[in-house]
């Protein structure tokens, strides 16, 4: 039972990959947080909760979660780099993906390449 287990852990040590986890899990929230109504918007920034008026990460997070869901036009009034960030986390999703697949092709350990 104990031998099991501890293969088990490592077959998920070897395969699972935190910052593609937190890539993926934070573009599933941005799309389902979307509400065409910004006062709607839940935030846990600590700028916005003590009253800023504009801060720029959430106009950020709002424009990304406005393209998720198909309206372009409402994020460029977010924010104007929404489109390129969102780019830049799909292109990094990419190559965390393709990295980890060209490690087990190639049968290298990854440990020391991450």
């Amino acid at each position: 039972m104990k031998q099991s287990l501890k293969k088990l852990f490592n077959i998920l040590k070897e395969n699972f990959n935190l910052e593609l986890l937190i890539w993926l899990t934070s573009l599933i929230f941005l799309f389902f947080s979307y509400h065409t109504n910004s006062s709607e918007h839940f935030t846990i920034c600590p700028l916005s909760l003590s009253g800023v008026k504009y801060c720029p990460g959430c106009g950020l997070g709002r424009s990304v979660s406005a393209i998720l869901n198909g309206n372009i036009q409402q994020s460029f009034h977010y924010h104007y780099l929404g489109i390129p960030a969102l780019i830049i986390i799909l292109f990094r999703i990419k190559s965390l993906i393709t990295f980890k697949a060209n490690l087990r092709k190639n049968n290298l350990k990854g440990e020391n390449y991450e």
